[in-house]
């Protein structure tokens, strides 16, 4: 089995709550500004961990979904995955709490209507990013063709 690795480099500055940092992906893909008050107040085109997070889940199971469907013999003309995650910021600090899942199918091809929805879920558990994240959050799932 091949082993890869990827990472993003965080540059900080200041205190958490008046200071700000910027992450940079490693491949040079993006680089994004971050800030703790945007993290639990108005984003402000400053992003967050659990944006980060739900960016990997988006990502990870639109790939997982269309892999699942070509393995079983259909297609979509386009596929559009939106994660939502959520956290709760209490006494104890925050804690990441779900990651909803919402998937609509465009142009299906080659598998019925009322299948969609059992290839969503098979997809979501062969997803890496939801078996990294079962057990620490709850994973809910919306599958529908348009």
């Amino acid at each position: 089995m091949a082993t890869f690795e990827r990472h993003v480099d965080v540059e900080w500055k200041g205190s958490v709550m008046e200071g700000k940092g910027e992450a940079k992906a490693g491949t040079g893909a993006f680089t994004l500004p971050v800030a703790f008050p945007a993290r639990i107040g108005e984003p402000g085109g400053k992003t967050s961990p659990e944006e980060f997070m739900a960016a990997a889940h988006a990502a990870c199971y639109a790939m997982a979904l269309n892999g699942t469907l070509g393995r079983k013999g259909g297609s979509a003309d386009r596929t559009v995955v939106r994660a939502t995650v959520t956290a709760d910021k209490g006494d104890a600090g925050i804690k990441i709490v779900s990651s909803k899942l919402e998937v609509t199918a465009y142009g299906l091809k080659g598998v019925d209507k009322a299948q969609f929805a059992e290839i969503a879920k098979e997809a979501e558990g062969k997803c890496p990013v939801s078996n990294a994240y079962r057990g620490t959050m709850q994973i809910t799932l919306e599958a529908k063709v348009a």
